[in-house]
């Protein structure tokens, strides 16, 4: 019996070294190299990062580094369910990656929660740092003023449109919508003029997440001059003018004129893909306000080839509410590379996150996914700004806003989803969706920690 327990003892023991060799900063026993742990989502079939890293990046890093093994861990899920998995890694010593991808959109509350590593230190001395385009490290930055990742993709957002259906519509090519009111007038045009097509498309329904609050909401409140959040005294903004206008903007679409998809269509999951690459390929869509990614879906390899297709469809920057200065308007995101606070190989994932964000491995990374590039000398290689819209969408991002740099951001962020899908489907008139999103937004941060615009 005590053989057994000996026996059983020695079992667990050598169970536990084989798991601790599995984590982050692990060794390969037979070659005797570290092992340096990279960690991003993967939407599934479709990988172009794992393509940009099968490139021949990784064997390169390696070459330089013959001591490091780098692991490439993909993580195939949702964003939301990324989130998760992502930081229940960090959240141990046993299981954290040495390198995380972090969409900005989660950056803060992250930080916050103690899972990632400053980096301050490691920028000072590091020359690249003055060649990311200087507005996008804004979203890199948490709300205690440090710095925890290095902007590795960007995005702007725009209204995509559909030239043809323009022109069937007697409407004008280039279209250069100067207010709100453009925007609806040309919609309300295409529904008068065509048949069966989708004038304006907008992400409403909650089961788009964040895409709801980024490509719709924040995109009409920062036109309007009113934010979600007051940085100056550091409180949500849960009632005011421009809040009340972006709902209504959303019930004249989609209840008064009519001019959104079909509901069956834009509360599905899957909106944007119908969307792009159904919709606007078979000119059954005429508007989209949307972001610059979906350019990628048209391109010889993409999931809905469209031969010369700037010729076919445009990307007009999307206008403030009444033209007012900056003129246009633009939500940018993306990701950052990111260290973990618990990672076991901290200088060996900054040596590789550097080497990910030299100008050649940078922007090769841009010609693989589509992604804006988040260097200032991005613009110098020809290869990169000749892509379709890469010079409409790189400078969109002269007047981009962020989110707020708050943990509490993505609970916000759900209230906003839910009150505009409730907006959309006439079931909160403008005026009830603020108060709805007032008292939510109470609930989730604290009355105190709330305000009405003045």
């Amino acid at each position: 019996m005590q053989q057994r327990v000996k026996s059983w003892g020695l079992f667990m023991l050598m169970l536990v070294l084989v798991m601790m060799t599995a984590c982050s900063g692990s060794s390969d026993p037979e070659s005797g190299k570290k092992e340096l742990t990279v960690v991003y989502r993967s939407p599934g079939s479709v990988d172009s990062l794992k393509k940009f890293f099968e490139s021949g990046v990784v064997e390169e890093f390696e070459k330089e580094h013959p001591d490091i093994d780098v692991k490439i861990a993909p993580i195939t899920a949702s964003e939301g369910d990324y989130f998760s998995k992502v930081a229940l890694q960090m959240k141990s010593e046993e299981t954290a990656p040495d390198v995380v991808s972090e969409d900005t959109f989660m950056l803060n509350s992250d930080a916050n929660a103690g899972y990632l590593e400053p980096l301050d230190d490691r920028i000072a001395g590091w020359d690249e740092w003055d060649n990311i385009i200087e507005n996008l490290k804004s979203g890199v930055t948490a709300e205690d003023g440090k710095v925890y990742g290095v902007p590795s993709t960007s995005d702007s957002r725009g209204l995509w449109y559909s030239k043809e259906l323009f022109q069937e519509a007697g409407l004008p090519v280039p279209w250069e919508p100067k207010t709100w009111e453009d925007v609806l007038e040309a919609a309300i045009t295409i529904k008068e003029k065509t048949d069966g097509v989708t004038p304006l498309f907008m992400q409403v329904g909650k089961a788009n997440g964040e895409a709801v609050s980024m490509q719709t909401l924040e995109m009409l409140l920062y036109g309007t001059g009113d934010t979600l959040y007051d940085e100056s005294d550091k409180k949500w903004v849960v009632d005011s003018p421009g809040l009340l206008d972006s709902f209504r903007f959303i019930e004249q679409v989609y209840n008064k004129e009519k001019i959104g998809p079909d509901f069956s269509v834009v509360m599905s999951g899957q909106s944007g893909n119908v969307a792009f690459q159904q919709l606007f390929p078979q000119k059954k869509l005429a508007i989209a306000l949307d972001g610059s990614w979906n350019a990628r879906n048209w391109a010889e390899n993409g999931a809905a080839p469209i031969e010369n297709v700037e010729e076919k469809i445009g990307f007009a920057p999307m206008p403030t509410q009444e033209g007012q200065d900056p003129g246009t308007i633009t939500m940018s995101g993306g990701w950052a590379w990111a260290i973990p606070s618990k990672a076991d190989m901290k200088e060996e994932a900054w040596e590789f996150i550097q080497f990910l964000m030299e100008k050649d491995n940078s922007i090769n990374r841009s010609l693989t996914d589509g992604n804006l590039n988040t260097r200032i000398d991005a613009v110098e290689v020809e290869e990169y700004v000749n892509r379709p819209y890469a010079k409409e969408a790189q400078a969109f991002l002269e007047n981009a806003q962020f989110r707020p740099a708050n943990d509490k951001y993505p609970a916000v962020s759900t209230q906003l989803q839910t009150v505009v899908e409730a907006v959309a489907t006439g079931k909160l008139s403008p005026e009830a969706a603020v108060e709805q999103y007032k008292a939510g937004v109470e609930r989730v941060v604290g009355k105190e920690n709330t305000k009405v615009a003045e």
